[in-house]
């Protein structure tokens, strides 16, 4: 018993102890003037910064290019 539990302990101790590979995140982002960032995302290729004008800006991951830009409206209430 006590050998089984030495091989359970020794098994999670190298299968939980890697953890997933750190999350890659850019070092620097240029924003447009005056916006503020409230909120980040990230895809495979690409990460996408939410800022206080009610914008979506989407930058590709690789070169930190700015490549689309989404305007955000609020709901008309119903």
């Amino acid at each position: 018993m006590i050998v089984g539990l030495l091989v359970i302990t020794g098994l999670l101790v190298t299968r939980l102890g890697g953890g997933p590979a750190p999350l890659a995140l850019p070092d620097a982002i240029a924003l447009p003037d005056g916006a503020r960032a409230t909120a980040f995302t990230r895809g495979e290729s690409w990460y996408a910064v939410v800022t206080d004008d009610d914008r979506i800006l989407v930058y590709d991951a690789e070169s930190g290019r700015l490549t689309q830009e989404v305007s955000i409206r609020a709901k008309a209430p119903d």
